[in-house]
């Protein structure tokens, strides 16, 4: 098969594996807001085979600073650090380009939006990446739309899970890069989702 090919229908496989619930409205009620001011949300955040993600990063920090002291505190503060350097920056990159002509836009702090889009992100499986042997990442999502004065009044709400990252390739060593892939990835299938159900 040809290589290209194969990509591409990779690609189209991993973007519409995610499973979409509504929870509350519809997506028509997202027609014609044109702007969403961003809001990321990390608590409660679930990881696999932990029960809390505080116990993960203990489980992490001990396991590196055996290895080479200093490490683990630094794996901290990547852990933390990556949302906003990596997974959010990646979400909103993806999303205003995808988006079909730029009719809908996301970002922080966007002066004349009067809806505010909160993306928590309620589980994270890191993945992992040693060369021989790699996992991609996967996250779980509940997407939430209100005005901004209002946030206590919900008009839509979605769940996102089976989101899984692409692997860039195989060239994923860093958690960061790894759990952002995943973003882009949902990034897609929202715009997707948006466009083909308010065009």
């Amino acid at each position: 098969m040809n290589k290209l090919l194969f990509a591409l229908l990779f690609s189209t496989t991993i973007v519409f594996s995610q499973k979409a619930n509504v929870t509350k409205g519809d997506w028509s009620d997202l027609k014609g807001i044109t702007e969403f001011n961003l809001e990321f949300d990390y608590s409660d955040l679930e990881i696999p085979k932990y029960d809390s993600e505080e116990a993960f990063l203990e489980d992490k920090i001990a396991k590196r600073e055996e290895k080479e002291p200093g490490t683990g505190e630094k794996f901290r503060e990547s852990w933390f650090s990556d949302r906003e350097n990596y997974y959010e920056p990646r979400f909103i990159e993806t999303f205003n380009d995808r988006y079909k002509d730029g009719l809908v836009k996301v970002d922080r702090d966007l002066g004349n939006a009067e809806y505010t889009m909160k993306v928590h992100t309620t589980f994270i499986y890191p993945g992992y990446n040693v060369g021989v042997v790699r996992k991609n990442s996967k996250l779980e999502v509940t997407l939430s739309v209100y005005k901004n004065d209002n946030p206590d009044d919900v008009i839509f709400e979605v769940d996102y899970t089976k989101i899984e990252g692409a692997g860039n390739g195989g060239y994923d060593f860093n958690s960061g890069q790894r759990i952002a892939d995943a973003y882009i990835i949902f990034a897609r299938a929202l715009t997707k989702h948006m466009y083909k159900n308010n065009k």
